[in-house]
């Protein structure tokens, strides 16, 4: 899919198209299908171990605990970095969906990627109901 969506156009500064390094078949000999596990992986710089989940859910495997890459977790953050900039004239948090729609540069690299979904064949990007988006913290 990446190859097929590099007509995207050129992106912003902070942003890149990632082209993953997947390898193929490492043994061509058949096995058996079973019902595969369904977990996840995830790790970034700085973590001091991986986090496994259950695909299904978004849950960690080990305590059941939403993921540290879920959007209250990841809100969360931001939430802690915006209250040390120094921002005149903002009272209160916003909701999750208003800070995310006041990200120009995010709103203007989404718009290029939904369109060249379109452009290239690929359908439609699913979306959420917005009610999921309509959240705000207390921290």
């Amino acid at each position: 899919m990446n190859h097929r969506l590099e007509r995207v156009g050129p992106l912003p500064n902070c942003y890149y198209r990632n082209q993953p390094l997947l390898s193929g078949l490492s043994n061509s000999d058949c096995r058996k299908q079973g019902k595969s596990v369904c977990y996840s992986v995830n790790w970034t710089a700085g973590d001091t171990q991986l986090e496994v989940l259950n695909a299904s859910t978004g849950k960690r495997r080990d305590s059941g605990a939403p993921s540290r890459l879920c959007k209250h977790a990841l809100f969360a953050r931001w939430i802690r970095l915006y209250r040390k900039l120094v921002v005149r004239g903002v009272s209160g948090m916003p909701l999750y969906c208003e800070a995310k729609q006041a990200a120009g540069t995010y709103q203007t690299v989404k718009l290029q990627w939904l369109k060249g979904l379109q452009e290239a064949g690929l359908g439609t990007w699913v979306r959420k109901p917005p009610e999921q988006e309509n959240f705000t913290l207390t921290l």
